[in-house]
């Protein structure tokens, strides 16, 4: 059970007692999970047939434009910048994400090895990210400090009434998030909670959402669930979930959203 220690920063203090608040409302609203699994190459392999509908989905929520075609041509490297300058930023995206897949499933790897899962991500999630955006920076659209480390700079939500922690918190609210991942029992709360909380902190300049989506897969998928995507019909939804959540504290409509979803 999380609790709140003195002295504390008021973010921490905020963020302790939100997962108090809302971890039983998922436990209520989430099916249980089967057995772990322990067969490596067996679940790397159901990510990989998923990967393809994933990339497009997560991509095309955050607004990208792409197909399946593109996200199989980037992924098997056949594509070239300046050849197809019309798609560029959309395959660099797409690229990035392959890239960033690849990085999601050796921390699933070291988890179903034992690493614990909060700890795992916690290791893990800046590489992610780096992965996410090196084309950008490889392309020379991006700086390589412009990967590296959360954002030093305010950050807002478009249609959203939520606005994320001031920059100099995210210093102080990251390591509390990744205490209450590692110390969370439960794996749909790690899922849920792990997937609102980083996208309420946002300690990210771009591409909260997918590294959002990231986490939520990893737990579901090493604690007893399938990897779930959201698929682009269901943006609305998810948005609205989601700021009912920032806004009013209530988990309630993502918790059953992502549930209604498990394959």
């Amino acid at each position: 059970m999380a609790t709140v220690a003195e002295n504390v920063s008021p973010y921490v203090a905020r963020l302790t007692l939100m997962w108090e608040k809302m971890r039983q409302t998922v436990i209520d609203n989430f099916p249980p999970p089967a057995s772990v699994p322990t067969n490596i190459a067996e679940l790397l392999k159901q990510l990989d047939d998923k990967y393809t509908e994933d990339a497009y989905h997560s991509l095309s929520i955050e607004g990208y434009k792409v197909s399946d075609e593109l996200i199989e041509k980037v992924k098997s490297g056949n594509w070239n910048t300046k050849e197809e300058d019309k798609d560029a930023h959309n395959a660099l995206v797409a690229r990035g994400y392959y890239q960033a897949f690849q990085a999601v499933k050796a921390t699933i790897t070291k988890i179903i090895e034992g690493t614990d899962a909060g700890t795992a991500i916690d290791d893990d999630h800046g590489n992610w990210y780096f992965e996410m955006w090196q084309p950008m920076v490889a392309a020379g659209l991006y700086k390589p400090s412009a990967i590296v480390g959360y954002r030093n700079r305010p950050v807002y939500i478009r249609g959203s009434r939520h606005t994320p922690m001031n920059y100099e918190a995210v210093r102080d609210a990251m390591p509390e998030y990744f205490r209450l991942l590692r110390e969370e029992e439960h794996p749909a709360v790690r899922a849920i909670l792990g997937h609102f909380m980083f996208s309420f902190i946002h300690p990210y300049n771009d591409g909260n959402g997918r590294m959002s989506r990231f986490i939520m897969n990893t737990m579901l998928s090493t604690g007893g669930y399938s990897w779930t995507i959201i698929p682009l019909e269901r943006r609305d939804a998810y948005m609205q979930a989601l700021e009912k959540a920032n806004i009013e504290g209530d988990i309630a409509d993502f918790t059953k959203l992502i549930a209604n979803l498990l394959s």
